[in-house]
């Protein structure tokens, strides 16, 4: 089926990513201190489509029940944030102690993936240049 411009009723983009953890305030500071993403006086990040560098779609994907693609993590989903220089933000990220699982490229983009302090598995991805 097509989906035509007119047709309305449809999913137009990713609304937002809500977790659950036991310690919210310390996981959305760790967040905000680590990751470097500007938390709101409400508590959450809005994340804009139109930052500088960012990629022109947010992808969803269903993955297999104990996929390899969400290791080590136990939890049921992973995040993935797009970044400006995958290099430059994991340099950031190791002065301030955290471990990087892998890094790996492919023609989609260069990866990389840590763990949140609830066991949250990331995946930090650069897409390739045009």
């Amino acid at each position: 089926m097509v989906l035509h411009a007119q047709e309305v009723g449809r999913i137009t983009g990713v609304g937002g990513v809500f977790v659950v953890s036991k310690d919210p305030a310390a996981l959305t500071k760790w967040y905000q201190e680590v990751l470097g993403i500007n938390i709101e006086p409400w508590g959450g990040a809005l994340l804009r489509y139109d930052a500088p560098l960012h990629p022109p779609v947010v992808v969803w994907s269903a993955m297999r029940e104990n996929s390899s693609e969400i290791a080590p993590s136990k939890r049921d989903f992973m995040i993935n944030f797009a970044v400006d220089d995958l290099d430059a933000f994991i340099a950031k990220l190791e002065t301030k102690g955290i471990k990087v699982l892998n890094r790996q490229a492919d023609p989609t983009g260069k990866f990389a993936s840590i763990l949140d302090p609830d066991g949250t598995k990331i995946e930090l991805w650069q897409a390739p240049s045009k």
